[in-house]
């Protein structure tokens, strides 16, 4: 095996390998703390089932979006379909990027598994909770008002709940479309890995803001702020993160749900940040990197308009989000010095043999 080759086969183990020390590290860390605090591990489901599955198949479908249009482009007859499938596989999925994929999903996994059972956990292990603190220090900083009901007063209830709900539901696909898009659609391997061990590293430094400052939010200590809006997805997922939270602190061994309630700091905010931050230091294109910092403005706004965070959750999450991206630039060598002596991952795999 050439030196090439062999770094070519590495590759995984440059882009992820810090990371996953990292993040199986975290794991480890909850497993043990699982034990101690006799509390039970989940595995968090969301609208596509369990994160094992969810991820992978998102994950295909990209991979799928990205062959089939060059399949169709090379307008192959009938019967020389498979083989032109088999061919785009083989130029474009060789086995060291293949392997970096596969990597960057097993980071991703890790740190959003230990994230949330740390959440999980939160209540069990930090007794006490600082909502009070947040909301005076809300009404200080609007001067004696709750930041809810000028939001309210000012945007409206009608229109605007329906748009900021739709907004803040976004996150929810965003998070998984971002993720695979990343590791299948960034020709620049580097440049996915810094992004996806930066979205790890917010989980982490999130679940760590939990419990600096363990709090419900607004919607759940003062909600009559909030009992002039619409029902919308909004309000029907905070209701539903309620009985989680119920049922998990009555017998968290007798439900399959986790507690999902944390308010400082936001991480919607955080991984939004994160992703508009990485787009415009990329110089990713224009359309795309405006689009992102209006969701960022949509996002802050919605998280307070709605009474998940308090002000402070939001210039904290901002601060999660670049710390995330700074450290996930140092752990995939996306920094000026390692730049300097370490060859570019794309450049690499660009060099690899085509298989075909």
């Amino acid at each position: 095996m050439t030196i090439e080759t062999r770094h070519e086969h590495l590759l995984w183990r440059r882009l992820f390998g810090v990371p996953l020390i990292v993040t199986v590290s975290c794991g480890i860390l909850m497993v043990v703390t699982a034990i101690v605090a006799d509390l039970p591990i989940r595995d968090p489901d969301g609208f596509l089932g369990p994160s094992y599955v969810r991820l992978p198949l998102i994950a295909l479908i990209f991979l799928a979006a990205d062959v089939v249009p060059r399949v169709a482009l090379k307008r192959p007859v009938p019967r020389d379909v498979l083989g032109m499938v088999v061919r785009v596989l083989r130029e474009r999925w060789s086995g060291p990027r293949m392997a970096v994929t596969v990597a960057g999903l097993t980071v991703f996994y890790l740190s959003y598994v230990a994230y949330r059972n740390f959440k999980s956990f939160l209540p069990f292990l930090q007794e006490r909770r600082e909502d009070m603190l947040l909301l005076a220090s809300d009404r200080l900083l609007v001067g004696g008002q709750y930041p809810g009901d000028i939001l309210h007063e000012l945007l409206g209830t009608g229109i605007s709940a329906t748009v900021l709900s739709a907004v803040y539901m976004f996150y929810m696909l965003f998070v998984p479309l971002s993720l695979a898009a990343a590791l299948i659609w960034f020709d620049n391997l580097s440049l996915g890995a810094w992004y996806v061990t930066a979205l790890s590293f917010n989980w982490l430094l999130g679940a760590v803001s939990y419990y600096t400052l363990p709090s419900l939010g607004p919607i759940y200590v003062h909600p009559g702020t909030f009992a002039d809006l619409p029902d919308t997805a909004v309000a029907g997922l905070q209701e539903g993160l309620w009985r989680n939270r119920v049922e998990v602190l009555a017998d968290p061994h007798a439900t399959q749900d986790v507690h999902g309630i944390a308010a400082f700091a936001s991480l919607h905010v955080s991984v939004v940040f994160t992703a508009a931050l990485v787009a415009h230091l990329a110089r990713l294109p224009k359309l795309l990197r405006w689009a992102l910092w209006a969701f960022v403005a949509l996002t802050s706004v919605a998280t307070v308009y709605f009474g998940w965070h308090y002000i402070v959750d939001v210039p904290a999450g901002l601060v999660i989000g670049g710390l995330s991206v700074w450290l996930a630039a140092l752990a995939v060598g996306r920094t000026r010095a390692a730049r300097s002596q370490l060859p570019d991952p794309a450049t690499a795999q660009a060099a690899a043999p085509r298989l075909g």
